[in-house]
């Protein structure tokens, strides 16, 4: 049984990972717009206000935290136009183990989000930003990243099976974009005015961005947040995991 069910999500992938091929934009898309966003706030935009050292080296991992949040999107997009198309109903009705769509569709995103942390880290690197940590460090702070990644892919598929259509993801968009820019991605939180900056603190994205550079050994990084890093993402997943997975099994019922 769990050979079967191993085949029919691998399966599930191959049909995703198809996609790239048939829709090369779209892939290229995703993976060049965090760079754009990257290079509009290095350079255009600027900040840094109260940072220690080179802005870069702060700015470069609250990208790579934001790139994983702004993730979401991508997810529910497709999800739900498969549930338009009527994709998930035919798979649904083969004889398939019952989560294949759903480990398919999230061991393709994965490995897209996995993709854009390299071509990020990549530009960075040709910028001049440095990882001042060692080799466990920086596989720590990855394994950090694509753990909160894990955590708004989740999300994403909950949000889409409830939304159910492609034009509700615009919806999601107004607030996503707000929670992720309300972290201390791009900005200290002691820049900010005091309840601002508390609600920022508590981001999960905040805890996850300030493990990175903790871990990337960025000069003057806070330290103790890797635990938190860990646990939000996880009690996340405790509540959108189920979800997602009790709402996929009632679907056309």
């Amino acid at each position: 049984m769990t050979a079967y069910a191993l085949t029919d999500a691998w399966t599930m992938t191959r049909r995703e990972l198809s996609r790239w091929g048939r829709q090369p934009v779209q892939l290229v898309v995703n993976l060049v717009f965090p760079v754009m966003l990257l290079l509009m706030f290095g350079y255009l935009v600027g900040g840094g206000r109260g940072v220690s050292g080179e802005y870069r080296d702060y700015l470069i991992p609250g990208m790579l935290a934001l790139t994983m949040a702004f993730g979401l999107e991508g997810t529910m997009l497709a999800v739900t136009q498969d549930l338009n198309k009527g994709v998930i109903d035919r798979f649904r009705s083969m004889p398939m183990a019952n989560g294949a769509v759903l480990v398919g569709r999230s061991a393709a995103d994965m490995l897209q989000s996995a993709m854009a942390l390299v071509v990020l880290i990549g530009v960075g690197a040709a910028l001049g930003w440095r990882v001042h940590g060692g080799a466990a460090a920086f596989l720590g702070a990855v394994g950090l990243l694509l753990l909160f990644r894990f955590a708004m892919l989740w999300i994403g598929i909950h949000l889409a099976l409830v939304a159910g259509k492609p034009e509700m993801v615009q919806a999601v968009q107004i607030l996503v974009w707000p929670v992720g820019f309300l972290s201390n991605a791009l900005a200290l939180p002691d820049t900010m005015p005091g309840w601002l900056g508390t609600v920022v603190e508590w981001n999960p994205m905040s805890h996850t961005a300030t493990a990175v550079r903790d871990l990337f050994g960025v000069p003057g990084a806070e330290s103790g947040h890797v635990w938190p890093a860990v646990i939000w993402p996880l009690a996340l997943l405790a509540v959108f995991f189920p979800l997602a997975v009790r709402r996929f099994g009632r679907l056309s019922r």
